[in-house]
C-alpha cells in the first residue's frame, strides 16, 4: 500500500509554499508558487490546485495516495467553516469561503486555519516545541504574529482572533501608531520596522558616533540587522535599541505566560534569527517580570524550523482533524 500524503500550504501576499508531508511530519517535496493577487486574489486557490496537479504529475502520484489539503491563511479564520474573515493583501476584504473554494478547486478536502496558528503548530510537532503540549510561538518579522497552544490544540477565541500578539498595548500610553489603528501595539516595537525606527529615533534623538551612526550616513538607511550586527560590536546606540526592544517584548511575554503557564514560548520569524543578542536580554526582562512559578517553568526558545514551519503546521492540521476524525 503506498504512502499516504498530507499537502500543507503556506500561504502569502507574495508567494505560496507548498509541500508534500508524511503522516510522521517529514517534508517529501516542497515548492513555491507566486501567489496572484490580481482580480481580488480570485485565482488563488485555482493556481494551487494546478500546481499540485502538475506536481503529483511530475512524482508520477495520484490524488488517491492524499489524505487532505491543510492551509495556512494571513487573517482570522473560524476552523469550523473555513472562512477567512480579511486578508486585505490578498485582495479579500469581506468574508471569504477559503475552505470551501479549496476543495471545489482540488477535489481534496481542506482545513483551513491563520498562518501563525499553523507555524505554531509546526514547531510543536516537528520543532522547538518538541512535543510540548502548552506553548506561544511569537513571530517576529516584518509584523508580529502568534499562535497559542494549551493541551496540544490552537486555540482560537470567539471570532478565530486569538494569539494576536502583535497587538498587545505594550506602552500605558502614547507609542507609535500601529496599522491596526491603535498606537503602542508590540509590532511597533519588536517587528523589523518597529526595531529600524526606533534606532533612527534614538539617532536624532542622541547626535553621537558609534558602528550604527556610520552605517546611516554610508548609505542612508540602517535594518534591524544591522542593529543586532552593530550590538554584537558593543556599539551603545544599537545596544540601547534592543534594550527598549527587550524590555517590552520581555514584558508582553511576562504578561502572556502569567496568564497560560505555557512550557515553552517560541520566537521566530526574520528578527529571532538575530539569537542571543537579543533573546538573551528578552529573557531577563521575562524572568523579571513573570511571577516567579512561571518563570521557573517556561522556558524561551528559538524555533528550529524556519520557512517551513508553516507548511508543517498545516500538514498537522489534515492529520489531525482529517485524517483522525
Amino acid at each position: 500500500m503506498a504512502e499516504k500524503w498530507l499537502i500543507g500550504v503556506d500561504l502569502g501576499g507574495t508567494t505560496t509554499k507548498l509541500a508534500f508531508i508524511n503522516l510522521y511530519g517529514e517534508i517529501l517535496y516542497k515548492w513555491e508558487i507566486p501567489t496572484d493577487v490580481s482580480n481580488d486574489g480570485k485565482n488563488i486557490t485555482l493556481h494551487i490546485a494546478k500546481s499540485i496537479d502538475q506536481k503529483l504529475g511530475e512524482l508520477g502520484h495520484s490524488k488517491s495516495e492524499v489524505i487532505g489539503i491543510g492551509m495556512g491563511a494571513p487573517g482570522p479564520v473560524d476552523l469550523s467553516s473555513g472562512v477567512i474573515f480579511e486578508a486585505v493583501n490578498l485582495g479579500w476584504r469581506e468574508p471569504y469561503p477559503l475552505k470551501d473554494l479549496l476543495e471545489v478547486e482540488t477535489s481534496l478536502p481542506a482545513v483551513i486555519d491563520n498562518d501563525a496558528n499553523c507555524a505554531a503548530l509546526g514547531e510543536m510537532w516537528k520543532g522547538a516545541g518538541n512535543g510540548a503540549k502548552d506553548l506561544v510561538c511569537v513571530t517576529l518579522g516584518t509584523g508580529v504574529g502568534g499562535g497559542v497552544i494549551t493541551n496540544g490544540d490552537i486555540v482560537h477565541g470567539i471570532s478565530g482572533a486569538a494569539g494576536e500578539i502583535g497587538h498587545i498595548t505594550s506602552l500605558a500610553e502614547g507609542g507609535a501608531p500601529c496599522n491596526c489603528g491603535k498606537t503602542g501595539c508590540l509590532e511597533t516595537i519588536a517587528s523589523a520596522t518597529g526595531i529600524v525606527r526606533i534606532a533612527k529615533e534614538v539617532m536624532d534623538a542622541e547626535p553621537s558616533s558609534g558602528e550604527l551612526v556610520a552605517v546611516l550616513k554610508e548609505t542612508g538607511l540602517v535594518t534591524a540587522k544591522d542593529v543586532f550586527d552593530s550590538a554584537r560590536r558593543n556599539d551603545a546606540i544599537a545596544l540601547k535599541v534592543i534594550n527598549i526592544v527587550a524590555l517590552h517584548l520581555g514584558i508582553a511575554l511576562a504578561n502572556i505566560a502569567n496568564t497560560l503557564n505555557p512550557e515553552k514560548i517560541v520566537l521566530g520569524g526574520g528578527v529571532s534569527k538575530a539569537g542571543g543578542v537579543l533573546l538573551n536580554p528578552v529573557k531577563e526582562q521575562f524572568l523579571r517580570n513573570s511571577f516567579p512559578r512561571v518563570a521557573q517553568s517556561t522556558e524561551i526558545s528559538i524555533a528550529t524550523l524556519g520557512n517551513d514551519a508553516g507548511v508543517i503546521g498545516a500538514a498537522w492540521l489534515v492529520k489531525n482533524k482529517i485524517y483522525q476524525s
